[in-house]
Order: C-alpha cells, then sequence, then structure tokens
C-alpha cells in the first residue's frame, strides 16, 4: 500500500527526496521514478519537474545526500585516528559496515552507478567520503614507519574490500545467523592488507 505523506508548502523538493529514499529502501533503484515519488507525496506527476528534471537528477540528490551523511559517519568513527591509527581505522571500517547495512537502499544508490555522481555536489560529496579512507592509509602508513607513497592506491583497495563485504552482506551471503559474520570477514581483510602493505615497504626500504 502507497502511503502518501504530507509536506509543509514549499517543501515539495525535501518531500520527494524523503520519498525517493523510501521507494529505494522497499523495492530497490528499479522502484524509483519521478511519478512513483510523486504518488508518495501526494502530488501530480508534473509537480516534481519543477524541481527534478528527470529520475537521474533525483537520484543525483539522493546520492548526494547519501555521501554526506556517509562521510560524516566514517569521519567521526576515525576521529582524527585516536588513540592510534590502526585501532581508529577498525571502527571506522566497521562504520561503514554499519552504515551500509543500516540504509542498504541509499547506499546502493550511492554506489550502484557512477552516473549518480555526474553532478559537481554530488561528486565532491563523494571525494570528500573517500578521502577520508585516504587519510587514514597515510595515518596508518607513517604511525607503521612506512612511507606514504602508494597510500591511494591501498586506500583505493581499501574501499574495495568494504564495498566488497558491505554487499555481501546487503545481499545475505554474510550473515553472522548463519556463522557468517561480515564485522570479523572485513576487519580481518583490512588487518591483512594494511599488514601486507608494510612489509612490502619495509622489504624495499631493507
Amino acid at each position: 500500500m502507497t502511503i502518501k505523506r504530507k509536506y509543509h508548502h514549499g517543501a515539495l523538493k525535501e518531500a520527494l527526496v524523503e520519498a525517493a529514499l523510501e521507494l529505494i529502501a522497499e523495492g530497490g533503484l528499479a522502484s524509483l521514478s519521478l511519478t512513483e515519488a510523486a504518488k508518495r507525496v501526494g502530488v501530480t506527476a508534473a509537480a516534481p519537474y519543477r524541481h527534478f528534471a528527470s529520475r537521474d537528477e533525483l537520484l543525483n540528490e539522493v546520492a548526494r545526500r547519501g555521501f554526506l551523511s556517509f562521510g560524516e559517519r566514517i569521519e567521526k568513527a576515525w576521529d582524527e585516528g585516536r588513540p592510534d591509527a590502526a585501532t581508529a581505522m577498525w571502527r571506522m571500517c566497521a562504520s561503514y559496515l554499519a552504515f551500509a547495512r543500516e540504509e542498504p537502499g541509499l547506499y546502493s544508490a550511492m554506489f550502484g552507478s557512477v552516473a549518480t555522481l555526474s553532478t559537481e555536489a554530488s561528486a565532491d560529496a563523494a571525494d570528500h567520503a573517500l578521502d577520508i579512507l585516504w587519510r587514514s592509509v597515510v595515518a596508518y602508513l607513517q604511525q607503521r614507519g612506512a612511507p606514504a607513497q602508494g597510500a591511494r592506491k591501498l586506500a583505493l583497495q581499501l574501499w574495495a574490500l568494504a564495498h566488497g563485504v558491505a554487499m555481501l552482506s546487503i545481499s545475505g551471503h554474510l550473515d553472522a545467523a548463519k556463522g557468517l559474520d561480515p564485522v570479523p570477514v572485513l576487519d580481518g581483510s583490512v588487518r591483512n592488507l594494511m599488514e601486507a602493505a608494510v612489509r612490502r615497504a619495509e622489504t624495499a626500504q631493507g
């Protein structure tokens, strides 16, 4: 059953974004359209076009807000690398996974296609979030006495690990109830990745 939400005059854009989030959470990206968002809000099919020229524009705004929230969350977990970079990194990765599991629809909208980052605002929000991963890698390497050269490539590998485990968790392939807890899977994978990077650096310096 579709529940129409009320919105205050002048707040249609916000109501449409909220409706889009609900639609994605309930039925995935395929369920999102301007028409369905309009129905959810309780306005005419033409009304959304005052704010969004297309479904893609609405999805861009959803992704932008998602990355802003995501960035704030992992940055808070990173906490400037306190009490040490390793502890903060494990905490940040756990926060990354928790966000994806708590907001699967939003997470899918953010990472489902690079097209959702076609606007400068959404791309900037995504870059900021991913830059936090890069800064954490740099801090970890420096704390271990390893050069930060190649840190951005390592950050991309960290992102790939976190994203892969998050998607496996969202899809149900990794489920703690089945003895396949995604938290230690991600934690162990990240630890192995970072330790391997430090060993390579030590060998190169050797």
